[in-house]
């Protein structure tokens, strides 16, 4: 529901325009003067604001004025009985959103309220969505322990080549944006960045997934399709769990890798590729290898270069800067100010057994936003962690 405040000396135009207001679903907070009505836009959340221009002591442009310093995103319509053509166009210099005189026309005040709470609604979201993508481009791995500023000291030697690479770690350690670190500072940077989850995908559809498959390879290939070794091609195939591959799609991945050329499911004709391979598990592929459940010249193939990626308890002095990171993620995500963390909340985060790695933390983090009141406190993290 939209939250309006209602700025004006004189109670009967407050009542009048709460009654309009409130009828088309909208909550209404009144200020009959300017001081009080500063003190509850600094502690409220509004998606507008109606003022009255001539009020006793402070008017209503210097309320702008200050509501502009407090938060601009928040649409001010400023109205007056005693207005110039002057006195609006000066209110709409100093950032006012339109200007109405009284008394006001109610299709106008209506019309004019909802395209100030549409605006609000497109701001925010927009906001929201560069911060989003500007996140995303960024793609940071915080620390500074030992164990991460080695991994980072390895992207930096590996990213500039055509090396493949292999990431190993547990669950929830961030592999995934340690292989699209590598593909941002490599000359494939604007190419394809393709990902798959070997994992995730059925065995019986895997191959189509890697190589494609032609029209009528099967009762649901209704049409030709190219898969994700063709679509990577010229950039980077992260090959995400790859210790859970079947045997027989792993003998097609290591043919692709040793003649850079595939074959669609279905299909006759060779077709050359040309991906830089990244590969990620969280499986000791060794014992795997010595179980046989993986190839072993497939191994030796994917990892030129081997990247262990530490768990966040062997690298717990990162948490402290990991906390604010991700009540900063939490707070782009929901378009809300981030919420402060008191110190001692903190240290009491470091302590914690962290299982599920960065993935968890990020979890954690997002639940104490949620159930934490002003701040996170040391309650918060003895309750909710």
């Amino acid at each position: 529901m939209s939250r309006i405040l209602i700025v004006d000396d004189e109670r009967p135009i407050r009542s009048t325009l709460r009654d309009i207001l409130e009828y088309e679903k909208i909550k209404v907070d009144e200020a009959e003067n300017c001081i009080q009505a500063i003190k509850q836009f600094k502690s409220g959340e509004y998606d507008a604001v109606l003022c009255d221009i001539k009020m006793p002591g402070m008017d209503g442009i210097e309320v702008l004025t200050e509501m502009q310093n407090i938060n601009p995103d928040v649409p001010v319509i400023m109205i007056s009985g005693h207005g110039t053509i002057e006195t609006a166009v000066e209110s709409l210099k100093k950032g006012a959103y339109d200007y109405i005189s009284k008394p006001p026309d109610l299709n106008r005040l209506l019309v004019t309220v909802r395209n100030a709470l549409d605006r609000k609604t497109l701001v925010k979201e927009t906001r929201t969505l560069k911060r989003k993508v500007s996140s995303k481009s960024a793609s940071p791995i915080i620390g500074t322990s030992d164990p991460i500023m080695e991994v980072k000291a390895i992207i930096e030697k590996v990213a500039p080549t055509e090396a493949r690479v292999l990431i190993i770690g547990p669950n929830g350690t961030g592999k995934e944006l340690v292989a699209k670190q590598i593909h941002d500072k490599s000359n494939k940077s604007k190419a394809p960045f393709i990902e798959v989850n070997c994992a995730a995908i059925p065995s019986e559809l895997i191959e189509s997934e890697l190589f494609g498959h032609e029209k009528g390879a099967f009762t649901s290939a209704i049409k030709q399709r190219l898969g994700k070794f063709e679509l990577a091609s010229g950039g980077t195939l992260f090959l995400d769990e790859i210790g859970d591959m079947s045997l027989s799609a792993q003998a097609k991945v290591l043919r692709a890798l040793q003649e850079n050329k595939i074959t669609r499911v279905g299909g006759e004709k060779q077709i050359s590729v040309s991906p830089r391979i990244i590969a990620a598990t969280n499986k000791d592929l060794k014992k795997e290898i010595a179980e046989g459940r993986f190839r072993e010249d497939l191994f030796h193939r994917l990892s030129v270069i081997l990247i262990n990626v530490p768990s966040l308890n062997d690298r717990s002095s990162d948490i402290e800067l990991l906390v604010p990171y991700f009540l900063d993620l939490v707070a782009t995500e929901s378009g809300s100010a981030q919420k402060e963390i008191e110190q001692k909340a903190i240290d009491a985060l470091v302590k914690v057994d962290w299982t599920g790695n960065i993935r968890q933390l990020r979890n954690t983090i997002e639940r104490l936003v949620i159930m934490s009141e002003e701040r996170i406190t040391l309650n918060d993290v003895m309750k909710f962690a």
